[in-house]
């Protein structure tokens, strides 16, 4: 392939496409623990001894501070705020890099080790005397999480357009990173599992968590390296740096019609999904009378359902189209939670869930990435400038808006009541109704994303690329 300068470009292979994949298994690792796990640890009443629901509560302010509002929800929220107010910004700044190793690359290559270590801090820090100074910690360190998280997650999304440069490619790295996405998040879910043997070694339950929690976040932290090291960005990708400046750029993203029709059901999603991940342990533990222990091996459950139908989803959206199967996603999503609401006690609902779940992760997992990228290339092809970067980190902005909702709605909504024992000490709980609630919220959020996404115009999308792309075609073989 000949580049605008003049130089010619290496072919992209899916041995390049799966390397950049691993990119994915290591942040996906280190978001499933923050997004299953914080919440969990840092609130919620153990039922049982042994039980890892609050295991760190006592260290963080728990009571509301206005109505049901709490401040770990706050605290929480106003970190997906941030994230999402910087994604613009690290967009525009990487869409307008020049560096020597490219315009993504870079980035990744700085951000990953100080993004696993922050992960580590989150649940080894805010543990002091003092509930304060566990409060402020908390706050900086998750504030420092999600802009590390920005740092590297940005640029690496913009290299899903870039390194999807046909329709081919484009759906094969959308498969492959759902796949290293699956495989992280379900790593995550592993911590009990790994901190059960750790415990007896370093001194207890609490101690082997985070001990767990370090060695995955370390994992995480060498996956990401590599492909910022295997990768050369300029030998695949003949990419020029963009003169727009941010939220001009941004504005102009958002502008485009069939972008925001995609978004509106995007942030409407993952809403929903992470109201369910955040909840997940939870829903397990409490409603269905499921050891913590079981996580994982039900996520693998998930996981296994999801990668069998991979293939037939690759093959479906290159045959029937992605909106189809997006919009079959979001409805059997609902269903999902819809069951998990209605879920009585016992092994066998967290299966049946868990299968259920196993078909929209595949869908959702692949799709909606490859449909940002459709977006991004029409607009590259219009005004002839690149700004790749912008269009997912738009995505994201939406998307952390409604997972910034979501983990205010979570917390208020599971708050725990607090009583007073006879000898005046302080009784917490939180009763399966509330988690029932959460459930309900999140399926009706799923039905209302899909009814929004039948306004996207796919087949429009596709068409306006392929015309255009044979018009520049003319146009290069009439000079």
């Amino acid at each position: 392939m000949e580049a605008q300068t003049g130089k010619t470009l290496k072919p992209i292979t899916n041995r390049i496409l799966w390397i950049f994949a691993v990119g994915q298994f290591g942040w996906s690792l280190l978001s499933g623990i923050v997004s299953t796990w914080l919440v969990h640890l840092y609130t919620g009443v153990p039922e049982n001894p042994g039980d890892t629901n609050g295991l760190f509560a006592s260290f963080i302010t728990q009571s509301p501070i206005l109505a049901t509002l709490t401040l770990f929800g706050v605290i929480t929220a106003f970190g997906r705020i941030f994230d999402a107010v910087t994604d613009p910004l690290i967009a525009s700044w990487s869409d307008r890099a020049g560096f020597r190793g490219g315009r993504r690359i870079p980035f990744m290559k700085a951000v990953a080790i100080p993004f696993a270590l922050v992960t580590v801090a989150i649940f080894a820090l805010p543990q002091t005397g003092s509930t304060t100074l566990n409060n402020v910690l908390m706050f900086l360190l998750l504030i420092l999480f999600y802009l590390f998280m920005t740092l590297y997650c940005t640029p690496y999304n913009a290299l899903i357009a870039e390194l999807g440069n046909t329709q081919k490619n484009r759906i094969n790295v959308s498969t492959y990173i759902s796949f290293t996405y699956i495989a992280g998040f379900s790593l995550s879910t592993l911590v009990p599992t790994v901190a059960g043997p750790l415990g007896s070694l370093v001194g207890g339950q609490e101690n082997g968590m985070k001990l767990a929690i370090a060695i995955l976040s370390l994992v995480a932290g060498a996956a990401m390296i590599i492909p910022s090291f295997l990768i050369k960005e300029r030998e695949y990708i003949d990419s020029k740096p963009v003169n727009t400046p941010a939220f001009r750029s941004l504005i102009k993203t958002f502008a485009d019609g069939q972008f925001r029709r995609f978004v509106y059901s995007d942030v409407i999603y993952f809403f929903a999904v992470t109201l369910f991940q955040t909840g997940l342990a939870d829903f397990e533990t409490r409603l269905m009378d499921i050891d913590s222990s079981y996580t994982f091996l039900l996520t693998v459950l998930m996981t296994v359902v999801s990668l069998m139908l991979y293939p037939a989803v690759n093959l479906l959206a290159k045959k029937i189209g992605k909106k189809k199967l997006i919009i079959t996603g979001f409805f059997t999503y609902s269903a999902v939670f819809l069951i998990t609401a209605l879920c009585g006690k016992g092994l066998f609902w967290g299966i049946l869930i868990a299968g259920c779940a196993g078909i929209p992760m595949a869908i959702l997992g692949i799709l909606p990435q490859a449909c940002v990228a459709d977006v991004s290339e029409l607009n590259t092809l219009k005004t002839g400038e690149d700004r790749s970067g912008m269009f997912f980190a738009a995505r994201t902005f939406a998307m952390k808006l409604g997972q910034a909702l979501s983990m205010v709605i979570y917390t208020s909504v599971t708050v725990a009541t607090i009583t007073r024992a006879a000898d005046g000490s302080e009784i917490r709980s939180v009763s399966a109704g509330q988690y029932r609630t959460v459930a309900w919220i999140a399926t009706a959020a799923c039905v209302t994303g899909a009814v929004l996404f039948f306004f996207y115009r796919e087949k429009k999308v596709l068409g306006d690329i392929e015309r255009l792309k044979a018009e520049k075609t003319d146009a290069d073989s009439g000079n």
